[in-house]
């Protein structure tokens, strides 16, 4: 498998962002990238304007974020060339779909793209200005995956008046872990269906006032680079700067996203290259995002787990721990049919999470 570690959920001056697209793909190229994912709020202007390409050895894929009439139901949107419905002002100066958040994620489908819940039980107290937006449309069928680590709602979630200083000049330090809610959840839905985990940074470089300074910019892009990643799995090595077979690459990408072929490394705590978690099944390997079908539910299936370095690693099924141990892995006999996933923390601190291999029973 080839590994390529990417920033998802990024605003540019296209929306609400304050950096241009050269900009960003400059914070992307220095902090290493591979690609990023930008989702401007209801527009793809980016992408018309001729953005979507190669920037030095960074892939920059164009999605965007759409949200219903009443700004609610925030949804990362990727892999489509054009936007659905029809958008119109908002009170608040912002754009909203005219269709309904049933309506846009059976159409977004309809029409090749895949989708993921933003920040869905986000949280927010302290910046009136910047209102949290959960997701509350769960009957709602048809979506690929959930965000369940936001950087900017954990950091604005944690927010109180002993801590903001400190927040404020180090905003890396106070990303703990993804919301327990968003994981509980995204567990819950496995159990009936392949929904498949993403983190992200959701990037907008905001300049805020703080201890008598005016515009201090204090969620920088190339700092936020250096935070939440996914990091794809694909089956070939992409050639950087091959401008032919960008198409290709973008929609591999994506679609490993959308089987959850991917993992999720808080890289503040250290680069997440190398880590795997894979299955054995007679004779063949499975990764993150397959399923494997029983031929007989008294069959092994062995789980291996490689990681970096040492760490405390968990293996969970069906959202409960089964195993903990500290070091670089481990190795399991499955417990019969489920979902399973590993995490690594460092202390009281996640590092990476896996997204599931599912094994079912025929």
């Amino acid at each position: 498998m080839h590994e390529y570690s990417g920033a998802i959920h990024i605003h540019s001056t296209y929306s609400d962002g304050t950096g241009t697209i050269e900009q960003i793909a400059a914070s992307a190229n220095e902090t290493g990238l591979d690609y990023f994912i930008l989702t401007d709020h209801n527009t793809m202007r980016a992408r018309e304007d001729g953005h979507e390409k190669w920037a030095g050895g960074t892939m920059v894929i164009v999605g965007y974020e759409v949200n219903d009439i009443e700004n609610k139901n925030h949804y990362l949107v990727m892999g489509t060339d054009e936007m659905v419905g029809t958008y119109r002002m908002l009170h608040n100066g912002e754009l909203g779909c005219n269709l309904s958040v049933q309506e846009y994620v059976s159409e977004i489908k309809k029409k090749g793209g895949v989708g993921f819940i933003a920040h869905p039980y986000e949280k927010r107290s302290h910046f009136p200005e910047h209102p949290a937006y959960p997701w509350n449309a769960w009957d709602c069928p048809g979506f690929d995956g959930i965000e369940i680590w936001n950087h900017m709602s954990e950091w604005v979630e944690g927010l109180n008046d002993t801590n903001k200083v400190q927040r404020f000049l180090h905003p890396l330090k106070s990303i703990i872990a993804p919301d327990k809610q968003s994981v509980n959840k995204w567990d819950e839905l496995n159990k009936h269906r392949r929904v498949s985990a993403i983190g992200s940074v959701d990037a907008h470089a905001h300049k805020m006032s703080m201890l008598g300074f005016y515009n201090v910019e204090i969620f920088a892009y190339k700092i936020l680079f250096k935070s939440i990643r996914t990091h794809v799995l694909l089956d070939y090595e992409i050639e950087k700067g091959n401008t032919e077979k960008f198409p290709e690459y973008k929609r591999d990408i994506i679609k490993a996203l959308k089987k959850g072929s991917s993992f999720i490394v808080n890289s503040y705590h250290g680069d997440g290259k190398g880590f795997r978690f894979f299955a054995d099944y007679k004779k063949d390997k499975y990764h993150t995002g397959d399923d494997i079908f029983l031929d007989s539910v008294t069959d092994k299936v062995m789980l291996n787990c490689f990681a970096p370095k040492e760490s405390n690693v968990r293996l969970i099924k069906d959202g409960i721990c089964i195993d903990e141990s500290a070091g670089t892995g481990g190795v399991w006999t499955a417990d019969g049919p489920g979902n399973y996933r590993v995490e690594c923390w460092l202390w009281d601190k996640a590092w990476i999470f896996s997204n599931h291999i599912r094994i079912i029973k025929q």
